[in-house]
């Protein structure tokens, strides 16, 4: 699994928290930007180069994306075929967007989310598998065919 970082300004600091954390377990990082603190950013320019990146083996790879509030990063990636991008408030709704709905992008509320959340939120998203239940596997292919 390839973990694909993007961070506007105001996420960049915990991209780059996020960054070391993840490299110190050993995960596969790619940093997609900001590569430097660029106040005048927009997000949506990191969402789509994380969620392209995430699309090219979305049933593999995943996507962590920062912003002030999270929802921005969140719909821009959501507009991407194949990409189902969740902003979870804990780590149970993290399980829960893995387990049963097979998320594979994480948005992130830099300005709302304290940093042990965040560590306990990306923790679970990128420990849990999805749960290939018939009822949930129906359930993402229904989400696919809205994308056609």
């Amino acid at each position: 699994m390839t973990i694909y970082l993007g961070a506007d300004h105001r996420g960049f600091a915990l991209k780059e928290k996020l960054k070391q954390l993840l490299m110190n377990e050993a995960y596969d990082v790619v940093d997609l930007g900001a590569q430097t603190l660029v106040p005048t950013d927009d997000y949506p320019d990191y969402a789509l180069a994380v969620a392209e990146a995430v699309g090219k083996n979305p049933d593999v790879d995943r996507g962590i994306l920062i912003c002030g509030s999270g929802f921005g990063v969140n719909i821009a990636a959501n507009k991407l075929r194949g990409i189902r991008a969740v902003l979870p408030m804990s780590s149970d709704h993290a399980y829960v967007a893995r387990h049963d709905d097979d998320a594979n992008i994480l948005a992130l509320a830099a300005d709302f989310t304290d940093g042990a959340t965040v560590q306990k939120i990306v923790k679970t998203f990128l420990s849990t598998p999805f749960d290939r239940e018939e009822r949930y596997l129906r359930r993402v292919e229904k989400i696919s065919k809205l994308e056609s």
